[in-house]
Protein backbone atom coordinates (compact mmCIF):
# COMPACT_ATOMS: atom_id res chain seq x y z
CA UNK A 1 0.00 0.00 0.00
CA UNK A 2 3.20 2.34 0.92
CA UNK A 3 4.29 1.81 -2.62
CA UNK A 4 1.46 2.39 -4.26
CA UNK A 5 1.01 6.39 -2.67
CA UNK A 6 4.75 7.04 -3.08
CA UNK A 7 4.46 5.99 -6.80
CA UNK A 8 1.23 8.01 -6.95
CA UNK A 9 2.82 10.73 -5.21
CA UNK A 10 5.86 10.61 -7.85
CA UNK A 11 3.32 10.59 -10.91
CA UNK A 12 1.46 13.55 -9.66
CA UNK A 13 4.78 15.60 -9.17
CA UNK A 14 6.13 14.50 -12.51
CA UNK A 15 2.67 15.81 -13.96
CA UNK A 16 2.84 18.94 -12.43
CA UNK A 17 6.49 19.83 -13.87
CA UNK A 18 5.62 19.05 -17.00
CA UNK A 19 2.43 21.49 -16.77
CA UNK A 20 4.43 24.67 -17.91
CA UNK A 21 2.47 28.21 -17.04
CA UNK A 22 4.02 31.29 -19.08
CA UNK A 23 5.21 33.97 -16.97
CA UNK A 24 2.93 36.88 -18.03
CA UNK A 25 -0.06 34.53 -17.12
CA UNK A 26 -1.17 36.29 -13.04
CA UNK A 27 -2.28 34.35 -10.28
CA UNK A 28 -6.07 34.60 -9.74
CA UNK A 29 -7.08 36.27 -6.59
CA UNK A 30 -8.08 33.69 -3.74
CA UNK A 31 -11.64 35.42 -3.14
CA UNK A 32 -12.64 35.09 -6.87
CA UNK A 33 -12.54 31.45 -6.39
CA UNK A 34 -16.30 32.08 -5.14
CA UNK A 35 -18.77 32.21 -7.69
CA UNK A 36 -21.31 34.65 -5.38
CA UNK A 37 -18.46 37.18 -4.90
CA UNK A 38 -18.43 37.73 -9.29
CA UNK A 39 -21.37 39.06 -9.44
CA UNK A 40 -20.75 42.82 -8.31
CA UNK A 41 -18.01 42.95 -11.17
CA UNK A 42 -20.45 42.35 -14.12
CA UNK A 43 -20.90 45.60 -16.34
CA UNK A 44 -23.88 43.77 -18.59
CA UNK A 45 -24.01 44.19 -22.04
CA UNK A 46 -26.98 46.36 -21.99
CA UNK A 47 -28.43 49.17 -20.08
CA UNK A 48 -30.57 48.13 -16.71
CA UNK A 49 -32.07 50.77 -14.44
CA UNK A 50 -31.80 48.65 -11.56
CA UNK A 51 -30.09 45.14 -11.70
CA UNK A 52 -29.94 42.33 -8.82
CA UNK A 53 -28.97 38.75 -8.40
CA UNK A 54 -30.90 36.16 -6.20
CA UNK A 55 -31.33 33.16 -4.86
CA UNK A 56 -34.27 30.98 -4.61
CA UNK A 57 -35.17 31.65 -0.69
CA UNK A 58 -38.62 32.49 0.55
CA UNK A 59 -37.36 35.12 2.58
CA UNK A 60 -36.46 38.61 0.27
CA UNK A 61 -34.12 39.53 3.39
CA UNK A 62 -32.11 36.92 2.62
CA UNK A 63 -32.49 35.83 -0.99
CA UNK A 64 -30.05 39.63 -2.12
CA UNK A 65 -26.95 37.98 -2.97
CA UNK A 66 -26.11 41.21 -5.05
CA UNK A 67 -28.29 44.46 -6.19
CA UNK A 68 -26.86 47.48 -7.99
CA UNK A 69 -27.87 50.76 -6.86
CA UNK A 70 -31.42 51.10 -7.00
CA UNK A 71 -33.31 54.18 -7.25
CA UNK A 72 -35.74 55.17 -4.33
CA UNK A 73 -38.74 55.59 -5.69
CA UNK A 74 -38.22 51.94 -7.41
CA UNK A 75 -39.70 48.08 -5.77
CA UNK A 76 -39.34 44.75 -7.49
CA UNK A 77 -40.92 42.10 -5.38
CA UNK A 78 -41.61 39.29 -7.78
CA UNK A 79 -42.04 35.76 -7.49
CA UNK A 80 -38.64 33.57 -8.40
CA UNK A 81 -38.56 31.77 -11.06
CA UNK A 82 -38.95 27.73 -11.49
CA UNK A 83 -35.01 27.56 -12.71
CA UNK A 84 -32.13 29.19 -12.84
CA UNK A 85 -28.52 29.11 -13.05
CA UNK A 86 -25.87 26.76 -11.58
CA UNK A 87 -28.25 24.99 -9.90
CA UNK A 88 -26.65 22.56 -7.13
CA UNK A 89 -29.72 21.06 -5.14
CA UNK A 90 -33.43 20.52 -5.47
CA UNK A 91 -35.38 22.69 -3.20
CA UNK A 92 -34.97 26.33 -1.70
CA UNK A 93 -31.42 27.99 -1.77
CA UNK A 94 -30.32 25.83 -4.70
CA UNK A 95 -29.93 27.95 -7.47
CA UNK A 96 -29.74 31.60 -8.43
CA UNK A 97 -30.96 34.12 -10.64
CA UNK A 98 -30.98 37.85 -12.19
CA UNK A 99 -34.03 39.72 -12.26
CA UNK A 100 -33.63 43.50 -13.51
CA UNK A 101 -35.24 46.45 -14.52
CA UNK A 102 -35.94 47.74 -18.21
CA UNK A 103 -38.10 51.19 -18.96
CA UNK A 104 -40.16 50.32 -16.25
CA UNK A 105 -40.48 46.72 -16.54
CA UNK A 106 -39.21 43.62 -15.32
CA UNK A 107 -36.75 41.12 -16.99
CA UNK A 108 -35.51 37.78 -15.66
CA UNK A 109 -32.58 36.09 -16.69
CA UNK A 110 -32.84 32.27 -15.66
CA UNK A 111 -30.50 30.27 -16.81
CA UNK A 112 -26.70 30.31 -17.71
CA UNK A 113 -27.28 31.03 -21.85
CA UNK A 114 -29.30 33.98 -20.20
CA UNK A 115 -26.70 34.94 -17.94
CA UNK A 116 -24.13 34.71 -20.56
CA UNK A 117 -26.16 37.10 -22.80
CA UNK A 118 -26.93 39.63 -19.69
CA UNK A 119 -23.00 39.44 -19.24
CA UNK A 120 -22.53 40.62 -23.11
CA UNK A 121 -18.65 41.64 -23.93
CA UNK A 122 -16.32 40.34 -21.40
CA UNK A 123 -14.93 43.03 -19.66
CA UNK A 124 -12.82 41.26 -17.28
CA UNK A 125 -11.78 38.68 -15.14
CA UNK A 126 -14.80 37.80 -13.23
CA UNK A 127 -16.74 38.14 -15.77
CA UNK A 128 -14.73 35.54 -17.93
CA UNK A 129 -14.45 33.35 -14.92
CA UNK A 130 -18.67 33.05 -14.98
CA UNK A 131 -18.47 32.30 -18.40
CA UNK A 132 -15.84 29.39 -17.54
CA UNK A 133 -18.40 28.49 -14.69
CA UNK A 134 -21.50 28.74 -17.15
CA UNK A 135 -19.34 26.16 -19.25
CA UNK A 136 -18.79 23.63 -16.65
CA UNK A 137 -15.02 24.84 -15.90
CA UNK A 138 -14.13 25.68 -12.20
CA UNK A 139 -10.76 27.50 -10.98
CA UNK A 140 -8.32 26.02 -7.84
CA UNK A 141 -5.82 29.32 -7.03
CA UNK A 142 -3.48 26.90 -5.13
CA UNK A 143 -1.91 25.60 -8.43
CA UNK A 144 -0.93 27.98 -11.53
CA UNK A 145 -2.21 25.44 -13.90
CA UNK A 146 -5.78 25.86 -12.39
CA UNK A 147 -5.94 29.71 -11.02
CA UNK A 148 -3.41 31.45 -13.52
CA UNK A 149 -5.28 34.31 -16.40
CA UNK A 150 -4.04 36.49 -18.77
CA UNK A 151 -5.74 39.49 -20.22
CA UNK A 152 -5.83 41.04 -23.61
CA UNK A 153 -7.05 42.78 -26.31
CA UNK A 154 -9.38 40.07 -27.77
CA UNK A 155 -9.16 37.26 -25.48
CA UNK A 156 -9.02 36.31 -21.92
CA UNK A 157 -7.04 33.22 -21.32
CA UNK A 158 -7.55 31.12 -18.02
CA UNK A 159 -6.03 27.58 -16.78
CA UNK A 160 -9.12 26.55 -14.97
CA UNK A 161 -10.10 22.83 -14.18
CA UNK A 162 -13.29 20.14 -14.50
CA UNK A 163 -13.73 17.46 -11.95
CA UNK A 164 -15.57 14.42 -11.68
CA UNK A 165 -17.17 12.83 -8.57
CA UNK A 166 -17.15 9.18 -9.19
CA UNK A 167 -14.29 8.38 -9.26
CA UNK A 168 -12.53 11.55 -8.36
CA UNK A 169 -11.05 12.75 -11.26
CA UNK A 170 -9.19 16.49 -12.02
CA UNK A 171 -8.37 17.82 -15.30
CA UNK A 172 -6.23 20.65 -16.11
CA UNK A 173 -7.45 22.94 -18.98
CA UNK A 174 -5.96 26.04 -20.93
CA UNK A 175 -9.19 28.35 -21.43
CA UNK A 176 -10.13 30.81 -24.50
CA UNK A 177 -12.30 33.25 -24.26
CA UNK A 178 -13.29 35.44 -26.89
CA UNK A 179 -14.36 38.88 -25.16
CA UNK A 180 -16.52 40.02 -27.60
CA UNK A 181 -18.72 37.00 -28.51
CA UNK A 182 -17.71 34.83 -25.11
CA UNK A 183 -17.13 32.08 -27.29
CA UNK A 184 -15.17 29.33 -25.23
CA UNK A 185 -11.96 27.59 -26.47
CA UNK A 186 -10.81 24.76 -24.06
CA UNK A 187 -7.38 22.46 -24.66
CA UNK A 188 -6.52 19.97 -22.13
CA UNK A 189 -3.71 19.66 -19.98
CA UNK A 190 -4.61 16.04 -18.77
CA UNK A 191 -5.77 14.48 -15.39
CA UNK A 192 -3.53 15.46 -12.38
CA UNK A 193 -5.46 13.70 -10.11
CA UNK A 194 -7.76 10.64 -9.70
CA UNK A 195 -8.39 8.25 -7.13
CA UNK A 196 -11.14 5.14 -6.65
CA UNK A 197 -13.35 7.24 -4.44
CA UNK A 198 -16.50 8.56 -5.31
CA UNK A 199 -18.08 11.56 -3.55
CA UNK A 200 -21.78 11.38 -2.74
CA UNK A 201 -24.21 13.27 -4.38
Amino acid sequence: MKIIVILSLFVSNLFFSQIVVPNDYKKIPDILDTVDYLYPFINPGKEYQYWRVLSNINDPDKAVIYESQMPDPMTINEPFPVKGFFQKCIGEGCFSYILACKEDRSVYFSNEQQLKDFIGYVDNLPEALLIARINGFWIDTKNRFTGSYKIEDKYISLYGLKSKDCPVTKESFLIKINRKTGKLEAKSNGVYYKSDECINQ
